[in-house]
């Protein structure tokens, strides 16, 4: 072993896909550097495994920049690892010691079903986006959008409520496997902006009621989902969405229709 360089035991989650029984498996990762993230350090495992003739690890990623929210990993207990407001891709090893066992294991919720190991399916957001995430009112060029004067503490909440990558951190770790914070985040990016408002009501409702008929469970108010959120999207998406949701069910209740062809 290179000076400085660790060696750890992995008990990572093996899955063939969302109908089999899945089971824990060790295996060795030796000779990490600290300064390898953590996405590079399962990199070099299995480049291992390979070399072995096993079958590699399987688990989402794309940017590795903290971007994208693809790197979707419960370790040790929570997701993305034991540092605050970074992604999977962001953590090092540095966090980790010599010797350790590190535990690695996919989002676990019912909407988010097992692709293979740990890669969950998380198409149910990409829907529930589609029942209304979008303006689709013409709202002209960047210049006209421009000229729409905003105060700058709503443009700010907006825009922070916009950074919402979509990982599922806040499914993962809440204990009923809440979506609340997702959904309120991309209600809110949009309800707050002059754009948005033409179909504020009739958003908040198509995208509550997909919501609910994904399988999410029912927020807990525990603030799991807020202290585990990599972009640190706040409580205070879910009040402003409740309001909405309640304002719109009492005077401005909308037909709503699900994927099924029924009604609300």
């Amino acid at each position: 072993m290179m000076s400085g360089n660790m060696n750890l035991t992995l008990k990572v989650w093996r899955q063939k896909d969302a109908n089999s029984s899945g089971k824990m498996v060790s295996y060795k990762a030796e000779n990490i550097s600290p300064d390898m993230s953590f996405l590079e350090m399962l990199d070099v495992v299995n480049e291992s495994l390979i070399h072995k003739g096993d079958e590699p690890i399987h688990f989402d990623h794309d940017c590795r920049e903290g971007i994208c929210g693809m790197c979707s990993l419960y370790i040790n207990g929570r997701p993305h690892g034991p540092k605050r407001a970074i992604t999977t891709c962001q953590l090092h090893m540095r966090s980790f010691h010599d010797g350790e066992t590190i535990t690695i294991e996919p989002w676990r919720a019912a909407a988010f079903p097992v692709i293979k190991d740990l890669a969950v399916d998380r198409s149910a957001f990409d829907r529930i986006q589609q029942a209304g995430g979008y303006v689709s009112v013409n709202t002209g060029g960047v210049p006209d959008a421009n000229i729409i004067p905003i105060p700058k503490v709503i443009a700010d909440e907006a825009f922070n409520s916009a950074t919402c990558i979509g990982c599922g951190a806040c499914v993962a770790a809440c204990k009923n496997a809440s979506a609340m914070l997702f959904v309120s985040a991309k209600v809110s990016q949009l309800g707050m902006l002059p754009q948005g408002q033409p179909e504020r009501w009739s958003r908040v409702q198509s995208m509550v009621a997909q919501m609910d008929e994904e399988g999410f469970g029912n927020c807990t108010n525990t603030g799991a989902c807020e202290a585990e959120c990599p972009k640190e999207i706040t409580l205070t998406n879910i009040s402003r969405m409740n309001n909405d949701f309640f304002s719109a069910k009492l005077f401005r209740e909308e037909k709503v229709h699900d994927h099924s062809g029924g009604g609300e």
